[in-house]
């Protein structure tokens, strides 16, 4: 099996030697920056000193919908500098009159139904991570962490100020950014930067740098260079404490028991060491005020994933937690504090030396006696090493050690393993113009009376050009794989998945693009006997409006490997070593996001399990009263028609939401969640006032009832008050 992994990473070289070694894409784009010696005040005027003496980033070129000219719409960037704050004034013109478009006042908005400007830094001038800050033209502040290139993780926030302002002629964007705020690395005088504008009224997405049409705007494979007059200025010293104070109730209807009462307290930290490294440490951490998942109808044989969005583990978390793919993950930061209180933790993460970045971290659980789970410790550690002009390789060790554990033969707890550790190795392919991607690595877990068979290994190599694109991936888990911080949904497979596609671009006045995508994948066992096969066709129309068609047709094979029950609730199973075949088709539909209703229809029928037929129709829906409103409804309705023990199913998933946000402050969230498929009812609302920068008071208040007949299982409120304190 190593054999075939070193010949895949033999093959990167082969295909991609030409620009690994390449210069800067966009290295002639220069913008100056100079330091200010006039105070600048945030409020969307340019009538500071500072404006005046200042270059100006102009002449920004079209992303789409075409990539081979100027934008029509003119955008005009300014930037400067004091001892503690990066700032930023940005002066977006309109290309045709009317009012902007956006979507609410809400914090890290939706990129394409906003109009906004965005700006994408790379203060290691490294092409691989930064961050991003911007606003929408009501005022909504977006900042996200960037990684993998071009990817921006929303779910991390910070402090920073900024102000809009509005004319009959255009908007205004100016901001402040704290170097306190952001990490870049000590002594250097050019940073990776651009500055990305979407303009809903003339459907045009721009760039000051150019950037290819086929990749996002946030592409730092395409940024320009800023040009400091003198070396960014130290951050000194650079302490952060963030205490909250929290007090609530909740009550479960099905026990006895009365009100549960809560009153806790827990602290962050924040501690720079230097500009480029940083320690966090908690205690008691209480994530109670994050957004509740989503819920999805659940068809699927395995588990399903759902994103890490507490603050405390976002940053650098690409490096440990973008190990792998999609589904082979070894360290997933949500099976921390899932059945177990989180009691301390800490974490070093950031750069250390010109190429490498490092994120170590060790978290500590109390114990749980109603389940016999002793305290737990989790600690992971990565480090990346940057190769060439983007690759890279990372390494990662993950440990899962239960302390003070001795299991009791007479306990009517299932005994837990002592430990669990995996250990990897990864190199990342990132060509200099990002045509060229992939990725190549090897894992291997360790646990007690764990056998050999205990390794994975897996590849892919992507193209992508301006029309076509194809990817060819392969992966191997072995059986008895374990990864008990990780999210590895199955094991015990090969697996190939090659993908190809292609986009055609005419100057049809109303569509923009449109093509074909073929993919497949084709799972065996260990044996290589093929035990399950995926394919897909779709034909994609993009149109100048923005919105999106897609049509589609598959097919799918499966020779069960372990019982299965398809309605995912019955808990009537088919038999492990049963074969099911089917085709299916659909097709849908996205709005363009420019109107006030907007909307996206799906569409799918066809075949299902045990020779069975499914039907799924789903619509998300919303109208948004711009800027303070915004209402929409997602449903899913599914019709399992299926032998007799199982008869036909039908279940609803429907979830309506209110989003008001009286200012970009002030945000106030209710929705509902009906899963037929659960037999839940889920009603949540999130009252939050950001009354100083990164610091919040929240209310929220949640209710889960069983609808028929309507009756409350559960039921909590909270108030909570966070606070970032700089010392």
């Amino acid at each position: 099996m190593l054999k075939h992994l070193l010949s895949f990473i033999l093959l990167f070289f082969m295909v991609s030697h030409c620009s690994l070694f390449a210069q800067k894409v966009n290295s002639s784009y220069r913008l100056h920056i100079k330091k200010t010696t006039s105070p600048v005040k945030v409020d969307g005027i340019m009538d500071d000193q500072a404006w005046s003496k200042a270059d100006v980033a102009t002449d920004f070129y079209m992303i789409l919908p075409t990539d081979t000219s100027y934008a029509k719409v003119h955008t005009d960037v300014r930037m400067t500098y004091d001892q503690k704050n990066l700032y930023l004034f940005v002066t977006n013109h309109h290309g045709v009159p009317g009012p902007y478009m956006v979507e609410s006042l809400r914090r890290d908005f939706s990129f394409t139904k906003n109009d906004n400007f965005l700006l994408f830094m790379d203060p290691f001038d490294d092409q691989t991570n930064g961050f991003s800050f911007g606003a929408n033209a009501a005022g909504a502040q977006w900042d996200g962490l960037m990684y993998d290139g071009g990817s921006v993780d929303l779910s991390w926030d910070n402090k920073w100020i900024s102000a809009v302002k509005n004319y009959e002629d255009k908007w205004t964007f100016e901001a402040a950014i704290p170097f306190k705020s952001i990490r870049y690395k000590k002594g250097i005088k050019e940073w990776g930067i651009n500055f990305g504008r979407n303009d809903l009224k003339t459907t045009e997405k721009s760039s000051w740098a150019p950037v290819p049409r086929q990749f996002p705007s946030a592409s730092l494979a395409y940024t320009g260079t800023l040009v400091w007059d003198e070396t960014p200025p130290s951050t000194g010293s650079n302490i952060s404490l963030i205490p909250y104070v929290l007090a609530g109730g909740s009550k479960d209807f099905n026990g006895e028991d009365g009100v549960n009462k809560r009153s806790e307290v827990g602290l962050d930290a924040k501690i720079g060491l230097g500009s480029s490294l940083n320690l966090d440490l908690t205690i008691n951490p209480d994530f109670s005020q994050v957004e509740v998942d989503r819920q999805v109808t659940n068809l699927d044989r395995f588990e399903l994933f759902f994103p890490e969005r507490r603050q405390f583990f976002l940053e650098n978390a690409d490096i440990v937690a973008g190990f792998g793919y999609e589904n082979i993950r070894p360290f997933f930061s949500r099976r921390i504090g899932l059945n177990a209180p989180i009691d301390f933790g800490a974490r070093l993460s950031g750069n250390i030396g010109d190429d490498w970045r490092i994120n170590a971290m060790s978290m500590q659980t109390g114990k749980v006696n109603e389940i016999g789970l002793p305290a737990q410790n989790f600690s992971v550690i990565g480090i990346q090493k940057r190769v060439f002009s983007r690759s890279n390789i990372r390494a990662i060790f993950v440990n899962k050690e239960l302390l003070n554990y001795s299991p009791d033969p007479s306990s009517e707890h299932q005994p837990y393993n002592q430990f669990n550790r995996n250990l990897g190795l990864e190199y990342n392919l990132a060509s200099a113009n990002n045509i060229w991607t992939g990725k190549a690595m090897v894992l291997k877990s360790f646990s007690p009376n764990e056998s050999q068979q205990n390794l994975i290994h897996a590849a892919n190599l992507q193209y992508a050009s301006g029309n076509l694109n194809f990817n060819w991936r392969h992966e191997y888990i072995s059986e008895n794989y374990q990864a008990e911080v990780g999210y590895i949904p199955r094991t015990g497979y090969y697996k190939v998945n090659p993908s190809i596609g292609y986009l055609f671009f005419g100057k049809n006045k109303y569509i923009l693009n449109h093509g074909p995508q073929l993919s497949t994948s084709i799972f065996f066992n260990k044996n290589w006997e093929k035990t399950e096969n995926s394919t897909l066709l779709e034909y994609m129309l993009r149109f100048h409006s923005q919105s999106t068609l897609t049509i589609w047709a598959g097919h799918d094979y499966v020779n069960l490997q372990q019982p299965f029950d398809p309605t995912n609730f019955s808990g009537i199973e088919l038999a492990a070593g049963t074969q099911h075949e089917w085709y299916r088709w659909g097709a849908k539909f996205n709005s363009k996001p420019q109107s006030l209703f907007t909307y996206a229809l799906s569409y799918r029928t066809g075949g299902y399990y045990a020779d069975g037929a499914m039907t799924n129709y789903a619509a998300e829906m919303g109208y948004r009263f711009q800027p303070y409103v915004g209402i929409s409804l997602n449903a899913t309705y599914n019709d399992l028609e299926l032998p007799e023990q199982w008869g036909d199913t039908k279940f609803w998933l429907v979830g309506p939401r209110l989003d008001v946000t009286l200012t970009n402050k002030v945000f106030f969230t209710a929705f509902a969640q009906y899963n037929e498929q659960m037999d839940n009812l889920n009603l949540n609302g999130r009252f939050q006032w950001r009354f100083s920068p990164a610091s919040d008071l929240f209310l929220v208040y949640t209710d889960n009832y069983i609808p028929y007949p309507v009756q409350v299982q559960n039921r909590a409120l909270l108030l909570k008050l966070t606070y970032w304190w700089n010392l």
